[in-house]
């Protein structure tokens, strides 16, 4: 048997299991109870934080045999669980929008919408990235999508919601989908490697979390690249490295020589960087990050719990940040930003990290307005 990855063995097959979600699965669960489900749901929400998953967890509420009617806590072994967790069910069908985004997709969709369910009680039509159908292809689905057949639901799911036409989001009972929190995300994780016999440090694991971007389904990849890696044990070292995420501990320096103005150090951080085989671009993205997490707990304060960063790493970058105004941290920050813009069509990146690092380097402390007409006064 060929290998499951991650992403899809731990995929969740109860509304319970979905993490970050509780503000939809919570409604989603007391309208089956309710006898309340609506006929079209609309799943807005960034990549790989639940939206399909969801949407196939309701259809099996919906169809669940070991029940005598809709139930939220599906059994997950009957002929109708299974067949949708396997995706070969016949009266639950998943279709891409970006595939099938013509008007004659839709027409065909719309003629089969009439026949009832071969065994099933819903005829559950899922449409994934549904904002690729022509316009034309929206307009020939307004009427059925209004008035649908007692036995049909609609579950539509889309990354973009703004390129839906409001006719279509006025018909849909639409839940937005959260990025998923750092601490549920690492807490998961921690689930997942304990089941699989895996051990990573806290550290790793955070940095797996911060580098998914709130993504369940890019965390578990990022997992998968790591265990191919590492095997059964690693460590954080061995995580940045596999990761291509820059050590803090360069970033930090480098933004310490930055502030000192001392071009020489920060030079030496860019060549061992570089050395170490790390994408420099990926390391002017990390940079950005960095520089914005300084920003941040300038302005903010250290228990502002605006960033994802661990104690200790809060009071590291909270001490960097005290050295200068937020206005000269400002100016870095844009001159990273700057840096990783140009990185993306750079030809030669390592020459091109090094000119702007002696840039930031050069970069003098503003003198605040009221000295400069005190000393003009006198």
């Amino acid at each position: 048997m060929s290998y499951l990855v991650l992403a899809r063995r731990w995929r969740p097959k109860v509304f319970a299991e979905i993490t970050g979600q509780e503000h939809v699965t919570t409604t989603l669960i007391h309208a089956i109870e309710q006898d309340r489900v609506h006929h079209a749901f609309l799943f807005c929400g960034a990549r790989g934080v639940g939206k399909t998953t969801a949407a196939r967890v309701l259809a099996k509420a919906l169809n669940c045999l070991d029940s005598e009617g809709p139930t939220p806590t599906p059994c997950g072994t009957c002929a109708a669980c299974t067949e949708v967790t396997s995706g070969t069910s016949m009266d639950v069908l998943e279709i891409d929008g970006a595939s099938n985004r013509g008007i004659g997709e839709i027409r065909e969709l719309r003629e089969r919408v009439a026949y009832a369910p071969q065994r099933d009680r819903h005829k559950v039509y899922i449409i994934d990235e549904v904002h690729m159908l022509t316009t034309e292809a929206f307009n020939a689905l307004l009427k059925t999508l209004e008035e649908p057949p007692p036995h049909v639901k609609f579950i539509f799911a889309t990354t973009e919601p703004h390129k839906i036409p409001v006719t279509i989001l006025s018909r849909c009972q639409r839940f937005d989908f959260k990025r998923i929190g750092l601490g549920q995300m690492c807490e998961r994780l921690g689930e997942i490697l304990e089941s699989e016999s895996v051990s990573l440090p806290e550290p790793a694991l955070r940095l797996v979390a911060r580098e998914s971007e709130g993504s369940m389904r890019d965390a578990l990849s990022l997992l998968d690249r790591i265990i191919s890696f590492v095997g059964d044990e690693a460590t954080y070292e061995q995580v940045s490295e596999v990761l291509g995420v820059a050590d803090r501990t360069w970033l930090g320096n480098l933004v310490e020589a930055a502030l000192k103005q001392d071009a020489v150090t920060a030079l030496k951080v860019v060549q061992s960087a570089f050395d170490h085989g790390l994408d420099l671009r990926q390391f002017a993205r990390d940079l950005v990050h960095y520089l914005r997490d300084v920003v941040v707990l300038r302005v903010a304060g250290e228990g502002s719990r605006l960033t994802d960063l661990t104690p200790e790493e809060t009071a590291s970058v909270g001490a960097l940040g005290q050295q200068r105004e937020v206005e000269d941290l400002e100016r870095l920050f844009q001159q990273a930003v700057r840096l990783a813009e140009r990185m993306a069509v750079a030809p030669f990146p390592r020459l091109e990290t090094e000119m702007a690092v002696i840039r930031m380097c050069r970069t003098r402390p503003m003198q605040p307005l009221n000295k400069i007409v005190d000393r003009l006064s006198a």
